[in-house]
């Protein structure tokens, strides 16, 4: 093992020990139900790309009108383009816009965080695309509160608000949420964050609002935070961010990792860590660490893959890059490519219907392709199980790698990072991975997908 390794696990193992810290275990959400069509509906909106296969779903640019200053109704102002997200009505007789149950509004994974003195514990949704922290609060209207843990910052002795500071999420649906700013203590994995921008929800619209989980964890780059300060934009710091500036964790063990299992199998426990590798996985992986550099530049954990290698043959996809996202669920890729893999699965084809690719559920894993992906310089292997997401309908499953459509990066989400031992190293800008292929895979969905 590398020197430079050595000495890292050993500042992790002293931390680990003085602090008591510990995994933070991923809970499968029971509510969740895996559904291709709405799931990729969900990264349209999302990512705000167009699709390039044929499909009901495209975005539209339309005029909006801000109106003048303190006026309730959009007449004067500046205008400017807004894109919306939209569906094409049965038969092809006009559009209507998407709405909460064309899309996926819940959440796979859920991370117990603690916020406030005394603690109040949210489910989280931690996500490497995302970089504000916000939850449910008890500025919430009533009917939004229920069926959700809503923090309350009046019962926290350490809550302190940041009078004129706001916050704001809008998809391309034109669904939103929003609310006022204060920071406060949050504890994840044995670390306590002082002084943690926190962002309350006084108004969310239904996809946000028919989630299971609290609200949603951050952990991309600071850089497409959406807080501002009366107006004008102010990101702040994530927790991990905040972990670094406020010396939680020393250099050395300035990241955190991620290890996700299929939820069809029961007895494997997905975590996440903070300012330390799990070094069994390493190990158990018989692989070296493989790092490559991050381009933070548009606040992803975006990297080169120029390459993919299907059944022993290699597809170059010159200057490619992707970003490596633990709020999506499928994986999506170049069209050259997405096309290259189904042309080896007996059966597949493209539905427009579901706007993706399905094939028979009688293929077996033997007949599914081996798929491998580039990260950087090195290749890593996409579970042949996990090619599979979920039933389309009676005879057919929906594939786990769909198309980027015109998005200028692949986005490799959970049907990628299943198959790794993902390692976030921000304070080295790097990104590093081992293989964590499982030598049995359960294939029984889960009741309730579709």
């Amino acid at each position: 093992m590398p020197s430079s390794l050595e000495a890292m696990f050993q500042v992790q193992n002293k931390l680990r020990k003085d602090l008591g810290l510990h995994k933070v275990k991923v809970i499968h959400n029971k509510n969740y139900k895996a559904s291709g069509g709405k799931s990729y509906v969900y990264l349209l909106n999302r990512f705000g790309f167009n699709p390039t296969q044929p499909c009901e779903y495209f975005h539209e640019r339309v005029p909006h009108q801000r109106g003048l200053a303190h006026s309730h109704f959009a007449i004067g102002g500046r205008v400017h383009m807004t894109s919306n997200l939209m569906k094409k009505v049965a038969g092809g007789t006009g559009t209507s816009q998407v709405t909460a149950e064309d899309q996926q509004n819940d959440s796979e994974y859920l991370c117990e965080v603690q916020i406030g003195t005394p603690a109040q514990t949210l489910l989280l949704d931690f996500d490497t695309g995302s970089a504000d922290l916000w939850v449910f609060s008890t500025e919430l209207s009533k009917t939004l509160q229920t069926n959700h843990t809503d923090f309350a910052p009046t019962k926290s002795s350490t809550w302190k608000a940041m009078p004129g500071y706001t916050w704001q999420i809008t998809y391309g649906d034109q669904s939103s949420a929003s609310g006022d700013v204060g920071t406060d203590v949050v504890s994840l994995g044995g670390l306590a964050i002082e002084n943690q921008c926190v962002e309350i929800a006084k108004t969310l619209s239904a996809q946000f609002a028919q989630g299971t989980g609290d609200g949603l964890l951050g952990l991309a780059w600071p850089s497409i935070n959406t807080v501002s300060d009366n107006g004008k934009a102010a990101p702040q710091p994530t927790p991990v961010t905040n972990m670094i500036t406020q010396k939680d964790i020393p250099a050395g063990a300035e990241l955190f990792t991620s290890a996700f299992y299929s939820t069809r199998d029961a007895n494997a426990t997905s975590f996440y860590t903070f300012g330390y590798i799990d070094q069994d996985l390493v190990t158990a992986s018989g692989k070296q660490i493989a790092w490559t550099p991050i381009d933070n530049s548009q606040g992803f954990w975006m990297f080169p893959s120029t390459s993919v290698v299907i059944n022993g043959k290699t597809t170059t996809v010159a200057n490619n890059t992707a970003i490596a996202d633990t709020g999506t669920t499928l994986a999506l890729l170049s069209d050259t490519v997405v096309k290259a893999l189904y042309a080896q699965i007996p059966g597949a084809t493209y539905s427009s219907t579901q706007a993706g690719y399905i094939f028979p559920n009688t293929v077996t894993v033997d007949q599914l392709p081996t798929f491998t992906v580039a990260v950087g310089d090195t290749q890593f292997t996409i579970q042949k199980e996990d090619l599979i997401f979920a039933p389309a309908d009676a005879n057919n499953v929906y594939g786990a790698i769909q198309s980027r459509g015109d998005n200028p990066f692949d986005i490799l989400g959970d049907a990628f990072l299943k198959s790794i031992y993902a390692i976030w190293d921000q304070g080295n800008t790097r990104f590093g991975a081992v293989p964590k292929i499982q030598a049995v895979q359960n294939l029984t969905f889960p009741a309730g997908s579709a």
